[in-house]
């Protein structure tokens, strides 16, 4: 009699948590993004978060948590209860970097369960206007010829910028000082005044500055052309085949989280991608969507897997520590 008590509250409960899931969301959810607001991070959150109440039909509230390079915030999702109402916007930074950078108390891929990757942003080879080059093989030439000479400019120690330039030197054999700043935005700005000689920068930050006639371009590090600037040359075409690297943004939740409402959540990112003028939005804040095949939590944990299988090894014998 006590087995068959115990085994009707256990199914009791099961069917709960069934219902439960299947109910999902009945209330907000909050999105926590780990890195401040007005950013270009920031703003495809809430471009995202918007548009996945309609499917949801429940608000998706964007709580900025900030410190220690998006740690802070990205830590306390891990620890949140995995109901599906505690998301986490995150990429390359915080899912990928920092496990690498940081002595951080959670573990990047084993504390989350993927849901979706979502948008990118590429990455352009870019330098002063009085570079004395102007395609990218020349470029690699003339640091060769000129070792630690030139400084490249970067959005500060152990940034994605940062780490594109160790990888860029690493690839082509060549050897330049790395200057940090307290982001992106004051190094293009010293760029474009030409005290300090290229750069590794975002698209949205550098494009209009590159439109302006102010810098010169090189390359976009990746297989297919911006659409904002088709004239630009890919790495490929450029002369550095393969040399791929991008800003990437993507949701996590809590481990544990049931099967279920990862699949809601998916349906609504999935629904708000599909949207030509979610798209077009995105495209405004130099943001491209992923292609529906990659938008599936499995492509995201596989794509996860892949960046830290590249980037780790970079991370750790350039000793690079994020500040």
């Amino acid at each position: 009699m006590r087995l068959l008590l115990i085994a009707i509250v256990a199914i009791a409960y099961a069917g709960i948590g069934v219902a439960r899931s299947e109910d999902f969301p009945s209330r907000p959810i909050t999105m926590i993004v780990p890195l401040p607001a007005g950013s270009a991070f920031d703003l495809t959150a809430r471009l995202v978060a918007e548009r996945m109440r309609n499917t949801l039909g429940q608000p998706v509230v964007v709580e900025n948590v900030t410190g220690a390079s998006g740690s802070v915030g990205t830590g306390r999702c891990a620890r949140a209860t995995p109901d599906g109402y505690t998301l986490c916007f995150g990429g390359v930074g915080t899912h990928v970097l920092n496990g690498a950078m940081l002595p951080i108390s959670y573990d990047v891929l084993k504390d989350f369960e993927p849901v979706a990757l979502l948008a990118t942003a590429q990455l352009l080879i870019v330098s002063k206007k009085a570079m004395p080059v102007d395609d990218l093989k020349h470029l690699i030439a003339w640091l060769k010829a000129n070792p630690d000479a030139a400084s490249q400019g970067t959005g500060g120690t152990g940034s994605l910028t940062h780490l594109a330039g160790v990888s860029f030197g690493r690839e082509t054999g060549t050897h330049f000082r790395s200057v940090p700043y307290r982001g992106a935005a004051a190094a293009i700005t010293d760029l474009v005044a030409g005290h300090i000689d290229f750069m590794i920068d975002l698209a949205p930050n550098s494009l209009p500055h590159v439109h302006a006639g102010a810098i010169k371009v090189y390359a976009v590090m990746a297989k297919t052309h911006l659409p904002a600037a088709p004239e630009i040359p890919t790495v490929d075409e450029a002369g550095l085949p393969g040399f791929y690297m991008s800003a990437w943004q993507a949701l996590w939740v809590p481990k544990g989280t049931p099967s279920t409402i990862i699949s809601t959540l998916n349906g609504a990112i999935v629904d708000a991608l599909a949207d030509p003028r979610m798209r077009a939005r995105l495209a405004e804040i130099g943001q491209d969507a992923f292609p529906p095949e990659l938008q599936t939590p499995e492509a995201l944990g596989e794509w996860q897997r892949a960046e830290i299988a590249k980037l780790w090894p970079v991370i750790k014998s350039a000793a690079i520590k994020a500040e």
